[in-house]
């Protein structure tokens, strides 16, 4: 009889689901028989874990698995208790986490087969090259459409973020609130760093003025496959999803986009090191990796040849054509949430209507001189609406970022100097705009 795995959420219901397994398994397990318990830590939903329970246990039948569900602040508190609260293996999409604890010597390093597992999409570094955590699978960020929608409207398919500041896209966008809904600050940060910090800003800022924000509790595919809006900014994961239920939705890879990883790691306290790595073995195998995809959850497999007979909707990212996909520094990227936020609240999400009619002043301006040569006071006024107050050098320095790392903590006469600066710029923008040149 199948086992269903443990999924433990708090103390007190671990140690009820614990004298029940002990319970269970004095009726059921043959006499003399033992069974090796495997402690997984995850947030992946049960839909795809029992996939992988059932697998790995046909292969392995004197193997349980115990999945402990953390969301990403309760993993990282729960992996550094100590012995790492009983965990062998950590497995999860939280990348911040991944880094972290590494820093902390909290695993034990894993070997692949490079050819089999690259590690890398294109120039993007998909796994720890030290070895301490591999890629499981890959999320790409983009555009979700409505194909319906946009044809009612007489639009085309934006190809590019920059496509999105168009001015025929006004009012046809939903974009998430970067302190509301958790995927968008690494969304918006692929973005800066496609774009480059301040091309970057400017862009989103742009973009917003065309867009309707979210929060928490709205997610852009469901506006756009409920025909609020005929696009939205959001991982192709939801997308797959969509599409899965029967509803009419694509997505778009803009060009220079990301697949960002979730990540396996071996916890350095595992008392169970050959189970837990048979483990991550089969995660990491083409059987593993293509159980992903089954039953229409359409997840990326980080694995190029789990991709043979994939669903016919499915991108493989690995056959995508050199530089479409951005150099998306992880690094980097898992210290700016913190800051990202902090800018997208002061910089978008406070002052949207007023930016958004700068932005159509700029836009109505520059339709006046198009086809000629752009007059320096026009370029000095776009420069100026997308201004951002802290520097590229600044937002790529560990240091810097650290101290930017919580909002809450950040001293408000900073973010009020912040506020001071972006007001001046936009009113020496408003200034250029209604001079007598333009």
């Amino acid at each position: 009889m199948r086992r269903k795995a443990q999924r433990l959420h708090t103390p007190s219901r671990r140690s009820v689901l614990l004298g029940a397994l002990a319970a269970s398994a004095a009726f059921t397990r043959p006499a003399g028989a033992q069974t090796a318990t495997l402690q997984v830590v995850t947030s992946f939903p049960e839909e795809l874990t029992i996939r992988y329970e059932e697998e790995f246990e046909k292969l392995h039948p004197d193997a349980h698995i115990q999945f402990v569900w953390k969301q990403t602040r309760d993993a990282l508190d729960y992996l550094v208790k100590p012995d790492q609260s009983g965990a062998d293996v950590y497995w999860a999409p939280s990348p911040n986490n991944f880094f972290m604890l590494r820093e902390r010597s909290a695993f034990r390093k894993i070997a692949v087969d490079r050819a089999a597992l690259p590690g890398k999409l294109q120039d993007l570094q998909l796994s720890d090259p030290d070895g301490y955590f591999e890629a499981y699978d890959v999320a790409g960020y983009g555009i979700v459409t409505n194909p319906a929608l946009l044809k009612q409207r007489g639009l085309d398919a934006p190809r590019s973020w920059r496509d999105l500041a168009s001015p025929a896209y006004s009012g046809q966008i939903v974009m998430p609130n970067a302190a509301k809904v958790g995927f968008s600050p690494a969304l918006y940060d692929i973005v800066l760093q496609s774009e480059g910090w301040d091309k970057g800003w400017a862009l989103l800022s742009e973009i917003a003025a065309n867009a309707q924000l979210l929060d928490a509790g709205h997610l852009p595919t469901r506006d756009v496959t409920d025909g609020r809006a005929p696009l939205g900014l959001s991982i192709d994961f939801f997308a797959s999803q969509a599409r899965a239920n029967g509803l009419a939705v694509d997505f778009v890879y803009p060009a220079k986009t990301a697949f960002l990883p979730a990540h396996v790691a071996i916890t350095a306290s595992t008392k169970r090191p050959d189970l837990a790595k048979a483990f991550v073995d089969f995660l990491l195998s083409n059987q593993g990796q293509r159980l992903m995809m089954e039953n229409g959850s359409s997840r990326h497999p980080a694995r190029p040849d789990a991709y043979v007979d994939k669903p016919a909707a499915l991108v493989d990212p690995f056959t995508l054509p050199k530089g479409a996909i951005a150099a998306y520094d992880l690094e980097i990227g898992r210290r700016r949430p913190g800051l990202v936020v902090s800018l997208f609240d002061i910089l978008i999400t406070e002052r949207r209507e007023k930016t958004a009619a700068l932005w159509r002043e700029l836009h109505a301006a520059e339709l006046k001189h198009s086809g000629e040569a752009t007059p320096p006071a026009l370029a000095e006024a776009r420069r100026l609406a997308g201004f951002v107050p802290v520097s590229a050098r600044d937002a790529a320095n560990p240091s810097f970022l650290e101290s930017y790392a919580a909002r809450d903590k950040i001293d408000p006469a900073i973010t009020q100097k912040w506020r001071s600066e972006i007001d001046a710029a936009h009113a020496k923008a408003k200034e250029l705009l209604a001079g007598a040149a333009l």
